[in-house]
């Protein structure tokens, strides 16, 4: 299962999170990845951001990535988008 957490952040403070699930093994991670953000989008009702290099560098570094106003081409009225994979919690045995 792949899960992308989403927040949108105003003034040093998560205003909106979503997280969103993707249960299909046959796609690529980059795959994966789109199909959240845009459902997250879509929960959150703002358009998707542009994918820069630097958000694909950092997704894969540090598997998140931030979104600011220069990622959108229209103005936003939050200071940034944020991304973030979240790991499943092995269960213990």
């Amino acid at each position: 299962m792949f899960k992308l957490w989403g927040k949108i952040i105003k003034n040093n403070r998560i205003i909106q999170s979503y997280t969103s699930e993707c249960d299909n093994n046959n796609l690529s991670k980059k795959e994966l990845v789109n199909i959240c953000l845009e459902e997250i989008c879509r929960e959150f009702d703002i358009q998707k951001p542009l994918w820069l290099p630097i958000h694909e560098k950092d997704f894969n570094r540090y598997y998140k990535a931030k979104f600011n106003a220069d990622a959108f081409m229209e103005e936003i009225e939050f200071d940034a988008f944020e991304i973030e994979f979240v790991e499943e919690q092995k269960k213990k045995k």
